[in-house]
Parts: C-alpha cells; sequence; structure tokens
C-alpha cells in the first residue's frame, strides 16, 4: 500500500516534478484528468452522464480535463465553475477555455442564483464529479460554496465521484467542514492522504483509487520516505 502524503508533501511532488524535471503544470493537470477519467469509465461505463462541479483553482482545471476526455469517450456532459472568473488559476483558465472551443455544455456561475439554477439541473442518472476544492483546503467551507455542497449531497444522483479528495475535507486532519461532499469514490492524486486514515474521514470518502499525474516514482518515493524516518 503506497504511504500516504500531507498537504506540504502534495505540493513538494508538484512542485519539483517543474523544477527538477521541467514538467509543466498543465502536463501534470492533463494526466492527472485523463487517468481520473479512465476511472471514472472502468466504475460507471463509457456513455454515462456527468455533472461537473468546477472550483477556481486547479482543482477546477482537472475537472475541465476530465470533461474533456468523458465527452471523448461518449458521455453527456455538464460543466459548471462556481466561482469569479477573476479568481480562476492561469492553468484552470486554459482547460476551461479547451472545453468552451470544444462546445460543451459550459456554464459560469459565480452568484447563488445561477448557482442553485444550474444545481436543480441535476438527475438521477447523472453521475456529480466533484472539482470544487482541492488539498490546499482547510477551516470551514464559507458560502455560497457551502449551500453548493450541500445541494450536491441532497440531489438525486446516480453516484458522487470526489476529485482528489471530497470538498470541505481536510487532507491532513481528515475532518469535515459544515458543508463536505458525502463521496461514493474518491480519485486521489499521486497517493492517499494522510487524514483519510482517520475515522472522521471515512463517511466521506467512498472508495478510494490513486491515479497517476507523472511524476517521476523516484521523486514520489523519496517524499513519501521522508514521512516514514
Amino acid at each position: 500500500m503506497q504511504a500516504p502524503l500531507t498537504r506540504e508533501q502534495v505540493r513538494r511532488v508538484d512542485q519539483l516534478a517543474m523544477e527538477r524535471y521541467g514538467i509543466s503544470g498543465l502536463v501534470l493537470m492533463e494526466n492527472a484528468g485523463r487517468n481520473a477519467a479512465e476511472i471514472i469509465n472502468r466504475h460507471y461505463g463509457t456513455s454515462g452522464q456527468a455533472f461537473i462541479a468546477c472550483g477556481s483553482g486547479n482543482n477546477g482545471g482537472d475537472g475541465c480535463v476530465i470533461a474533456r476526455h468523458l465527452h471523448n469517450a461518449g458521455w453527456s456532459v455538464r460543466l459548471t465553475v462556481f466561482g469569479d472568473e477573476s479568481r480562476f488559476t492561469s492553468d484552470m483558465r486554459t482547460n476551461l477555455q479547451i472545453v468552451q472551443a470544444m462546445k460543451l455544455d459550459v456554464v459560469i456561475a459565480p452568484d447563488p442564483g445561477a448557482q442553485m439554477a444550474r444545481l436543480s439541473t441535476i438527475a438521477p442518472h447523472d453521475v456529480v464529479i466533484d472539482a470544487l476544492l482541492g488539498t490546499g483546503f482547510s477551516g470551514e467551507v464559507r458560502s455560497p460554496l457551502a449551500e453548493v455542497i450541500e445541494a450536491i449531497n441532497a440531489a438525486c444522483k446516480r453516484a458522487c465521484v470526489a476529485i482528489d479528495l471530497p470538498s470541505g475535507l481536510d487532507c491532513d486532519t481528515g475532518r469535515p467542514s459544515t458543508a463536505t461532499i458525502r463521496a461514493d469514490l474518491t480519485i486521489t492524486f499521486v497517493a492517499p492522504k494522510i487524514g483519510f486514515s482517520e475515522a472522521s474521514a471515512a463517511e466521506y470518502l467512498g472508495q478510494v483509487e490513486v491515479a497517476d499525474i507523472g511524476a517521476p516514482r523516484e521523486l514520489v518515493e523519496s517524499i513519501q520516505s521522508e514521512a516514514v524516518q
């Protein structure tokens, strides 16, 4: 079993993959999203319906990559960005522009009214993909994102898949926020996160699978080994 990583170790994997090996953030994001899409295909088939909920950061960028690969696999995809364009990270913006150029069903919903209208379209056959918040999150989810998470949890849907970790869960402590996604499947990148082993995380994670992002194995292993020295 892979050794878990902390928030800081995850950051170092990304940083050193870029600095030491010259792998761009966009390449890491592409690998993460493509491999996550393959896991989703394996669990739910290659012609389902997906409602992808993206945040403004790189977790949302992963969601955009997943949207493209699910579409290419035959899925019907609806993607919503729950955030303001002024807060988009560069890599997230790039991948959002790609799915917009593909003319997928994409809505940017920065205000609560638009967000709730879009969430009301979640259908019983939808696989909802949570790409709202990543490993950088800690503390409490604030409004209006808290209401978005609560609406996703309450929606009648086929399943909920969390990308990297359920939004609202602290990856180091395993502590849930007041609003935390309850996933049926969590696709986490590089390695499990250290907080996943805490009892408080269990009811939010569902089944956990690890997806590769293309960081060199030696780099990941060296950072994992630091935790046990």
